[in-house]
């Protein structure tokens, strides 16, 4: 079966296999992405993947304020042990997970805890954008899974491009982490908040303040 460009990128996120490895587990599978996965860790193909199934119930909570106190951020990383948690390697990276999300302000850590009837409702949206923009109907599906990629890649955390280093995403630097350090690590979840945040103030550039702290 053809594969899916997206359905390889995803694949090679999750296990930072190569991508012919992860193309042709994804033919293997008939296209099936947690298959897949199983596939290379069978094959000795994914570290990350070979970890995954290892529970990651230590770690730490890192906090990240900018300047002033306008944004703050609270993470939660897991990792398998508490030396691990405590190491500089592993706190360097919690820290550079909470300020990519006082940058980059995504909404989900990753696509499976998009609520169904926010989907479902962008889908629409997304939809009727394409037919009124008079593309034709045989190809405007097409164009909403393209989008809806988009929308994945730009409001879930796993799936944004890192802002220290935007060749790789954020789940690219998780696998290669995971790799570096040997134990199977999670980004939980996260809570941002802004100050005023609802209320009507002035828009500024805040990708461009923290980047500029970190510098």
């Amino acid at each position: 079966m053809a594969v899916n460009a997206s359905a390889v990128k995803e694949l090679r996120e999750r296990t930072g296999a190569g991508m012919l490895d992860c193309k042709k587990a994804l033919e293997e599978t008939n296209g099936d992405i947690d298959k897949a996965v199983d596939v290379l860790r069978e094959k000795g193909l994914s570290a990350a993947a070979n970890k995954a199934g290892r529970a990651a119930t230590e770690g730490t909570v890192e906090s990240y304020i900018h300047a002033g106190g306008r944004i703050g951020v609270l993470v939660e990383i897991n990792c398998e042990t508490d030396f691990v948690g405590k190491t500089d390697q592993f706190k360097s990276f919690a820290r550079d997970i909470a300020m990519h999300i006082a940058a980059a302000s995504p909404l989900f850590v990753r696509r499976e805890e998009v609520p169904t009837e926010s989907l479902e409702k962008e889908k629409e949206i997304l939809r009727a954008q394409a037919l009124n923009e008079g593309k034709p109907e045989k190809i405007v599906d097409k164009m909403v899974e393209g989008r809806i990629n988009k929308y994945y890649e730009e409001n879930c955390l796993l799936e944004q491009s890192f802002v220290k280093d935007p060749d790789k995403t954020i789940s690219q630097l998780l696998n290669e982490k995971i790799s570096t350090i040997g134990e199977n690590i999670s980004i939980r979840r996260f809570a941002r908040f802004e100050l005023g945040e609802g209320l009507e103030k002035k828009v500024d550039n805040f990708v461009e303040e923290v980047m500029a702290q970190v510098k």
